[in-house]
């Protein structure tokens, strides 16, 4: 059996300001121990569960956040920046399941540090129509690969969001959300055994997913109007007002790396305090 983790670090247990999860940050420093806390509840809980072999995918920022050292032995890390499919890289090796750890809302909607890709900037993404957060874009992609999310971890908001993309799957809410900034937060020791006990019994059932088909229209809305036209540099990327942006692909593996080339792009037109 194996288990491929992306692990995200907004949704981990204690997380609450953009300090706490902005590389370099002392807060972050101080946080990237729950985020290894919460991962290795985790992999306790797959290898309980039978798992043989277990990646966890760095997904967060620059992707180097998680403390190696600290890492339980029974897991491998994939870490660094500009991987080909970045939160989601290592689906293409065939795992049986996925988790999502630390993973939070969509950008518009209620959640502590909720937001797609982009802190700010963006400030609504959809898929064929509906508000997409990266758990509900992650799983579109995984579902293609044949392969089902069994687990999501974050506040109490992005585990109601799983039950939209992922309804089979076991959550954990480490905290629960009092708006964007403020959360109640457990303490690391119970939210790792709330994940432990999930992992584990995430694996006893394993549903078989269906593959999503195409096409994927994604429509993204801007905060600023110079944003857009920025965003139609790219081939097939069309205009639909000010600040709107659409495009369609036939596959969710091409949608979301149109997604992400988007988001790099217009991050070089937002100023450091207009936006």
């Amino acid at each position: 059996m194996k288990v491929l983790i992306s692990a995200d670090m907004e949704g981990v247990t204690g997380v609450t300001s953009p300090d706490d999860c902005h590389p370099g940050d002392p807060r972050w420093e101080y946080c990237r121990q729950f985020l290894t806390s919460d991962v290795n509840a985790a992999v306790a809980g797959f290898a309980a569960g039978g798992a043989t072999e277990i990646v966890v995918n760095e997904a967060h920022a620059d992707q180097r956040n998680l403390l190696l050292d600290r890492l339980d032995e029974r897991a491998t890390l994939l870490i660094g920046n500009h991987k080909p499919l970045g939160m989601m890289e290592g689906i293409q090796r065939e795992p049986d399941a996925v988790a999502f750890v630390g993973y939070h809302t969509a950008a518009g909607e209620a959640g502590v540090l909720a937001h797609t890709y982009m802190p700010n900037t963006l400030t609504r993404v959809r898929v064929n129509g509906e508000s997409a957060s990266e758990g509900l874009m992650n799983a579109l992609l995984a579902r293609e690969y044949g392969v089902p999310v069994v687990l999501v971890t974050g506040d109490d908001l992005t585990c109601v969001d799983a039950s939209r993309y992922a309804p089979n799957a076991s959550t954990a809410a480490v905290k629960t959300c009092i708006d964007r900034y403020s959360a109640i937060c457990l303490t690391p020791s119970v939210s790792a055994g709330l994940i432990e006990t999930a992992a584990r019994e995430s694996l006893g059932s394993i549903a078989a997913v269906d593959r999503p088909t195409g096409p994927f229209t994604y429509q993204l809305e801007f905060d600023a109007a110079q944003l857009a036209p920025l965003a139609t540099h790219i081939p097939g990327v069309t205009q639909l007002d000010d600040l709107t942006i659409e495009f369609t692909l036939d596959t969710m593996y091409e949608a979301i790396r149109c997604f992400r080339a988007v988001t790099r792009l217009v991050s070089s037109g937002v100023e450091p305090t207009y936006g």
